[in-house]
């Protein structure tokens, strides 16, 4: 706490502490045009687990009038043989009026900075995710994507598509949250392949001659396979197909907004059975059967 951002706002703090472990005292503006907006941090005497505030705000006291608080001539007719007496009588008065007025309007001060602190972390959870350009590129789905288990968390990844096209390294981190999250495992296996184009390609740069730029059109590339693990509880069943109808939307989803107009992404559904496992009693036969040999 001895070590706050300058700038840091007490909305912002407020809003990070939990409720109930800070208390707030209102100092009013500095003298000076710019200073911070925490003024201080200290402990509450007693309560070692709430902290005390001192916060270089404007409270209620401070906005209205002065002559509403205090009499505005009280320095101008001293008498001129204890004026030094009678002007520290004054204001040591003054400022007890200053504290009085100031605990007067404290609740209306609190409540103020508690909506303030409200409408920051509304503003703060409306601002964690681009909204606007979520809602933008998301704009033409249909309603049984936006329902797909899958794309309802790929959306949110929706701004950032630019960065992750491309970036293996990213969309396998992207599939394997989205997966991990339903309970799924994924595992990414890297094949050699070997790959023939129907348009191959001439070179007509070198010579003018296209038999001599031809290289052929068979060719091994690495492709990225991403082979996804279900455990189904029976064998394939209706869940196990709309599993598979499900990844299928995603994989379309993740090919239009996350992938290269080169590259494609399949799915490789596969399901692990669970391990066998001898009853007791069958393996007590077992091995009495054995023993007997």
């Amino acid at each position: 706490m001895k070590q706050l951002p300058e700038d840091l706002s007490a909305e912002a703090l407020l809003a990070y502490l939990p409720e109930g472990t800070c208390k707030v005292n209102v100092l009013g503006p500095h003298l000076r045009n710019a200073c911070k907006d925490i003024l201080g941090v200290e402990p509450v005497p007693g309560k070692d687990d709430t902290l005390l505030l001192q916060l270089c705000r404007n409270s209620l006291y401070t906005a209205l009038p002065e002559v509403l608080f205090h009499q505005v001539d009280r320095f101008s007719n001293l008498p001129a043989q204890h004026q030094k007496e009678r002007f520290a009588e004054e204001y040591e008065e003054q400022e007890k009026e200053k504290e009085r007025a100031r605990r007067f309007f404290m609740p209306v001060d609190l409540s103020i900075l508690s909506l303030k602190v409200d409408v920051y972390q509304r503003v703060a959870e409306m601002t964690r995710y681009d909204w606007v350009l979520e809602n933008m590129l998301a704009d033409h789905l249909t309603d049984k994507q936006r329902k797909n288990r899958f794309i309802s968390q790929l959306i949110h990844f929706l701004p950032s598509c630019k960065t992750i096209r491309g970036n293996k390294t990213l969309l396998t981190l992207m599939l394997r949250k989205v997966l991990v999250e339903e309970g799924l495992h994924i595992e990414v296996v890297e094949q050699r392949v070997d790959d023939q184009d129907a348009q191959p390609r001439y070179d007509d740069c070198v010579g003018g001659v296209l038999g001599e730029g031809f290289l052929g059109n068979e060719y091994e590339d690495t492709v990225v396979c991403y082979k996804i693990h279900y455990w189904p509880e029976g064998q394939c069943d209706e869940h196990m197909m709309a599993l598979v109808d499900e990844l299928e939307e995603m994989r379309s989803f993740v090919q239009d907004y996350f992938l290269s107009v080169e590259e494609t992404l399949l799915f490789d559904v596969t399901y692990d059975d669970v391990p066998l496992r001898l009853s007791d009693d069958l393996a007590f036969n077992y091995l009495n059967y054995n023993a007997n040999l």
